[in-house]
């Protein structure tokens, strides 16, 4: 997926919130947007290189979003709106390959009491409900997920589980926005309880599939399956 809009880099201070920032563009003390609730606090660390994307909105109070950020030689994409478009544009070119056979692909569809990011639909009818996590946090080249404590994610998997008995199919995808990772693994240390339903959600046959990305300044892509260690 190529990033059409103009794309800067520019020098990380300091993140007063959730959703804003101040960067050094050109010796210019700038408030920039972050499309990304997660605290990032190993990634977004004072003089790193960040990388901008503007956006020419005048409704907006930001001229720009800080799509991702150096960690030494690796650039780690950090925009939460990008993952769903990647398995999306993944799901439509048959590159997933235990799912290539789901015909009919839909987003943003309510099961129980929890809307996934996608429902599959095969010649058959058979149906799959997928759930997205993007995934940004990594030490020594193991990716993990929550980088924050997730309720949210932790019902999202109970529900897949109900799913999986009672339509056929689901399954949770997280999509690690890097390279150069070896593996994947709930992040315990941060959310016990999301780790427990994870493995819960596998053992109950839930597919629980991780893929990492290829990533420059102004592209993403899906590049290939990785190790979940459980």
């Amino acid at each position: 997926m190529k990033i059409e809009k103009k794309i800067i880099n520019g020098k990380f201070i300091f993140r007063p919130n959730r959703f804003q920032a101040y960067v050094d563009i050109n010796g210019e003390e700038t408030i920039v947007h972050v499309p990304n609730t997660g605290r990032c606090r190993e990634i977004l660390i004072p003089g790193i290189t960040v990388v901008l994307r503007e956006e020419n909105n005048q409704n907006r109070k930001t001229k720009y979003d800080l799509i991702a950020a150096y960690k030494n030689e690796k650039i780690i994409n950090i925009d939460s709106m990008l993952p769903n478009k990647i398995v999306e544009e993944a799901l439509l070119e048959n590159r997933i390959e235990s799912l290539k056979h789901y015909t009919k692909v839909e987003r943003e569809k309510t099961y129980g009491n929890s809307r996934f990011d996608f429902k599959l639909t095969d010649n058959d009818n058979n149906i799959y409900y997928l759930e997205v996590k993007g995934v940004t946090l990594e030490e020594e080249g193991l990716a993990m997920f929550p980088d924050a404590p997730t309720e949210r994610g932790r019902k999202h998997l109970l529900e897949l589980i109900s799913a999986k008995d009672n339509v056929g199919g689901a399954g949770v995808l997280f999509l690690i926005q890097m390279e150069n990772v070896h593996a994947f693994t709930p992040n315990d240390c941060m959310d016990k309880q999301f780790g427990y339903a994870l493995r819960q959600a596998n053992d109950r046959g839930v597919d629980v599939l991780a893929y990492n990305c290829e990533v420059g300044e102004n592209y993403i892509s899906m590049l290939e399956k990785i190790p979940i260690l459980l």
